[in-house]
């Protein structure tokens, strides 16, 4: 197989565009997907300060390499999850990555917080993972908002992005769907998020980390087994497999017509954000999560003390 732009010897096939690419040509293609994302969504410009989620994933590391060749103004954030092994992997994988390419990086620590993850695991019965996310997006969106950075950017991927919608829509779950896209604007408390990958599947970001020489953890979590999220994306690669193109046609199908009337639903039925009462953060419920998590360990811990009378 040829390049479809230069005519060398392809090295990777892309059958959803009927192309494929020798290595210097398909960078020059990943280039131009993240570029088109960004102009066509208006996810951001040079003006603005761009926080990177990095998880140490080929995703996120990709995105922070990407945007920076595009010189835009790049800091990284990770979050250690304080999982034995597995963060202790990906934290090191982080710190390598941005000290080679001179990225500014921040480093929240769980186990600091009182919330590392295995420890949240032994207080709730449902999956792990849900709690873990909300976690995380409590901090990142915190710590962007209390140091000035206008834009939070995650490494989120079209298999990602459909799989989600496809778990959505499963559930009818409307609030998600009002809130699902490539761009989540900044308001009341909540930075502006953007996800500028989400025009390249899974196989195209790990082949632009392979090409670029992008030391990426590759460990799975070891909690993640059994996810309903990772099974969503089995399907969805399967429909792929038979149907080339099918995930990116189901998703940007719904952004563009049906994404805005979930928008105006979730708007007429939502509640407006409100501090937290205990940390401030904003919620529509009272108490944020996280701090609902927090008091649920407390109450948990307290109850499962043994208590002594005199005799």
């Amino acid at each position: 197989m040829k390049c479809t732009r230069c005519r060398a010897k392809a090295a990777v096939a892309l059958p959803r565009h009927n192309a494929g690419f020798c290595p210097e040509c398909f960078l020059v293609f990943f280039s131009r997907q993240v570029e088109k994302a960004i102009k066509d969504k208006k996810l951001f410009t040079n003006q603005d300060r761009i926080l990177v989620a990095l998880s140490g994933g080929k995703d996120s590391l990709a995105l922070a390499r990407e945007l920076q060749n595009m010189e835009y103004d790049v800091t990284g954030l990770h979050i250690d999850l304080a999982i034995p092994e597995s963060s202790e992997r990906a934290r090191g994988h982080v710190i390598r990555f941005c000290r080679d390419y001179q990225i500014p990086l921040h480093v929240i620590e769980l186990e600091r917080e009182d919330l590392p993850i295995p420890k949240l695991k032994k207080f709730f019965k449902r999956p792990v993972c849900s709690v873990c996310g909300q976690i995380k997006r409590y901090y990142f969106n915190r710590f962007a908002l209390e140091n000035s950075f206008s834009v939070l950017a995650t490494g989120h991927n079209l298999d990602d992005e459909a799989a989600r919608l496809f778990s959505n829509v499963l559930r009818w779950d409307t609030a998600y769907l009002g809130d699902q896209g490539p761009l989540l604007p900044d308001e009341q408390g909540f930075v502006r998020k953007v996800k500028p990958l989400y025009r390249l599947s899974e196989f195209e970001t790990a082949n632009y980390s392979f090409l670029s020489r992008i030391d990426y953890s590759f460990t799975p979590c070891p909690y993640s087994k059994g996810a309903s999220f990772t099974f969503y994306k089995k399907i969805l690669d399967e429909l792929e497999h038979h149907q080339p193109g099918r995930k990116i046609s189901f998703y940007e199908g719904f952004l563009n017509r049906a994404r805005n009337t979930f928008a105006r639903l979730d708007q007429e039925q939502g509640k407006e954000p409100a501090p937290c009462s205990c940390c401030g953060y904003p919620t529509t419920t009272g108490i944020c999560g996280v701090c609902r998590i927090r008091k649920t360990i407390s109450s948990r811990t307290t109850a499962s003390q043994p208590t002594f009378s005199r005799t």
